[in-house]
């Protein structure tokens, strides 16, 4: 049976169009601080300046280890183009073999 014992994070992230998901994982892919992003078009609903807002985003869906979560968030921050990012993660758990390569992507 696999060891589900390993953790790491995953980052969730919202941007205001592909162009901006796609330039930040690959910043965060070739500095070694994610091993995996996933990128999908969403439809937000969300309260700003007290109005009802509905739009389009793009949301990354980020994979690291736990070394990295306050790198991560500090540069997705600098080169966030939005006022209030959006910088969730959640710890998880996966099998061995995945979070050997997640390890394996982002040390050093």
């Amino acid at each position: 049976m696999a060891d589900l014992n390993r953790a790491f994070l995953v980052f969730y992230i919202t941007h205001p169009d592909e162009a901006t998901a796609i330039r930040i994982v690959n910043t965060l892919l070739a500095g070694k601080l994610v091993a995996c992003g996933n990128i999908f078009p969403v439809q937000s609903m969300y309260a700003w300046e007290g109005a009802p807002v509905r739009e389009g985003e793009w949301v990354s869906v980020l994979k690291t280890g736990l070394a990295r979560e306050f790198d991560v968030e500090k540069a997705v921050a600098e080169m966030h183009p939005y006022e209030v990012p959006c910088i969730m993660r959640y710890e998880v758990r996966t099998n061995q073999s995945y979070a050997d390569w997640i390890e394996a992507c982002t040390s050093g």
